[in-house]
């Protein structure tokens, strides 16, 4: 997962705090372990709280500035009143009918496409919304080794999963299963049961989420089945429809009831151990694990045998159960000894590594990148190099940040294939020496500058990663993150505590805000301007936890009625409500930004006794407000 995924996971952990959702998300989840059902749900999506969460966390998504149809984006909402909005979202929920999708066409790495539904802004909200109130609930009862497109959950933690079942537990036969088409080929009736089963028995709310299945495509048509890929609820509906799979799977073998009650704990949680090695005794039941991320999973075996039943079982259950076919193409079992297996951009197998202690071999996991990855490293490297070579002087910044970028994403990602350093290298030599060729009087090594006394730019991210490094390059005095120095690390599996949706679980994903008072954040939520846009209302909330709940100017503690939300630019001067153009100070200092009359100025100067740095900051202030500067009453 990239840190942009990362931050804007947690984002929406705190906007649900922010908004005063937290207590409503984790009331739902806690009553969905409990098996309730779900009646009202539709009161719970059109609360004004709720619609004003959506709002934010559409907004900080990159897609809310695509286009649909009606050629809307997140800008067109941001310029209406709070008031209208929830209205509007309102009344669309009262009348919901879609409308048309964009198709876009994506390239695939194979020269195929992959089709891309952008529903309207409008309807992405109305989205947002429904997955806001459904997915606490859904993640009662997802199984646990699902991770995709799940809160707190990323690939990573799949691939970890992965490895330690690998080489604890001696699973070497892996069922490399491809559901062709899965996203195409739903189907719609099933997954409005399934929701149905899982506690969501809200009517109104099952017909809506019918209409977002079935709107129609422009220049297509309305389509039979399948999930929308590009709608904010597609990811959810999908692992709604695969959830049935994980459990079936482990009620094979991991969940399978037996007479006698294993109690033995481990770590604070049922160890199973015991349960394990009786059923290998007694039964005749296939071991069997499922690790799932989207619609791509494994089934680990320990048995070849094993594996070609259980694959027979998995192609008729996905073909009767849910109307899904396999792939027989991609689709076969890996004798992980021998072959490699393929999952989320790595090639995994085991090889002998000395003895256990009671003699039988000793295998490890070894994983490389696929070949399909590094060819896309190379082509993307070779595309930036020829940004940089092209570019105009003093756009090196831009272009550097490009592919620094990339580069670290690409070994934050990477670096938990345990034989991926020797790629990296062999991807990187000829890159280096194309980049020294093409780019010769602008290339030198840090040794260079280091002897010459010249001063390099090396950012402080870079020098944490690449610190070590005895061979990095500077183009223009920017340093290059080094695409041949990757350090692995172990992958990383997270603990089952972790969980956005209890007190406990909140305490493992982000600190507490203790420095600013949630009162006050709760109370900016509930008591929007009138007569200001929505865009202006929810970013004076980021606006003060940015702030720390501090004036901008003075540093001291705001308190409800004597704090205000500055445009710096004013509006009469073309400003605008964005997050940039905004100042939260305290009633004085804002007093004083504006301020024409020497008797008042005196008075609130005299009150404040600025500093000479605070002083600067407020002629700032004034000076785009269209006023003079102040002088301190020292210096005249």
């Amino acid at each position: 997962m990239s840190n942009n995924q990362k931050h804007l996971k947690k984002a929406k952990l705190r906007h649900a705090e922010y908004y005063d959702m937290q207590s409503v998300q984790d009331t739902l989840y806690e009553q969905s372990q409990q098996g309730n059902k779900f009646y009202n749900l539709m009161e719970l999506i059109t609360a004004e709280e709720n619609i004003k969460m959506a709002y934010r966390n559409l907004k900080k998504n990159h897609g809310s500035r695509t286009a649909g149809t009606d050629r809307k984006t997140i800008t067109d909402l941001s310029h209406l009143g709070d008031d209208t909005l929830i209205r509007l979202v309102r009344r669309k929920f009262d009348y919901y009918r879609p409308q048309p999708v964009r198709r876009v066409e994506i390239p695939k790495d194979n020269g195929k496409t992959r089709p891309l539904g952008i529903p309207t802004i409008l309807d992405r909200l109305i989205q947002q919304c429904v997955l806001q109130i459904l997915e606490p609930i859904c993640e009662a009862k997802f199984f646990d080794r699902s991770n995709g497109f799940r809160p707190n959950r990323s690939a990573e933690n799949a691939i970890a999963q992965y490895y330690l079942r690998i080489q604890t537990m001696d699973l070497h036969y892996v069922l490399d299963i491809d559901i062709k088409g899965f996203f195409d080929n739903v189907n719609h009736g099933k997954l409005l049961k399934q929701m149905w089963a899982l506690g969501i028995r809200d009517k109104k709310l099952l017909k809506i989420i019918s209409l977002m299945l079935k709107a129609e495509v422009a220049g297509i048509g309305f389509p039979a089945k399948g999930t929308p890929q590009g709608g904010i609820i597609s990811p959810l509906l999908s692992n709604i429809v695969l959830n049935e799979l994980d459990w079936w799977i482990a009620s094979q073998w991991e969940f399978f009831p037996t007479r006698h009650k294993y109690k033995n704990m481990c770590h604070g949680s049922q160890c199973k151990s015991d349960m394990y090695a009786a059923l290998r005794k007694n039964s005749n039941l296939k071991e069997c694990y499922i690790i799932r991320y989207a619609d791509d999973f494994k089934i680990l075996c320990k048995k070849r045998s094993d594996a070609e039943k259980l694959f027979v079982a998995v192609k008729d259950w996905l073909k009767e159960r849910l109307g899904l076919d396999i792939s027989p193409e991609k689709s076969k079992i890996v004798n992980l000894k021998r072959q490699y297996s393929e999952f989320l951009g790595f090639k995994i197998k085991v090889i002998r590594n000395g003895r256990k202690k009671n003699g039988k071999p000793k295998y490890t996991v070894a994983s490389y990148m696929t070949e399909k990855a590094e060819a896309k490293i190379k082509r993307t490297m070779k595309q930036l190099i020829s940004e940089i070579e092209f570019s105009k002087p003093g756009d090196e910044v831009l272009h550097m940040g490009k592919i620094n970028s990339y580069v670290c994403g690409v070994h934050n990602y990477y670096s938990i294939g345990t034989r991926v350093a020797k790629q990296f290298q062999n991807i990187a030599f000829p890159l280096k020496k194309s980049l020294k060729i093409r780019l010769s009087t602008r290339v030198k090594s840090k040794k260079q500058l280091d002897k010459r006394s010249q001063k390099y730019f090396f950012p402080k991210y870079l020098q944490k990663q690449y610190g070590s490094c005895k061979s990095l390059i500077a183009v223009n005095g920017y340093i290059m993150a080094p695409l041949w120095y990757v350090q692995h690390r172990n992958p990383m599996d997270k603990p089952r505590k972790v969980n956005q949706y209890t007190k406990e679980g909140r305490v493992y994903i982000h600190e507490n805000l203790s420095s600013v008072n949630m009162d006050i954040v709760h109370y900016l939520m509930r008591n929007p301007v009138k007569g200001e846009s929505v865009e202006y209302n929810d970013n004076r909330i980021s606006l003060y936890i940015a702030q720390k709940g501090k004036c901008a100017i003075t540093g001291e503690l705001l308190e409800i009625g004597k704090m205000h939300c500055h445009h710096v630019n004013p509006k009469k001067q073309g400003g605008n409500d964005r997050y940039s153009n905004l100042k939260y100070v305290a009633e004085p200092v804002h007093i004083l930004i504006h301020a024409i009359q020497g008797e008042t100025v005196e008075r609130y100067m005299e009150m404040l006794k600025l500093t000479e740095t605070q002083l600067k900051k407020l002629n700032v202030l004034r000076c785009k407000a269209g006023n003079s500067n102040l002088i301190d009453s020292s210096e005249r």
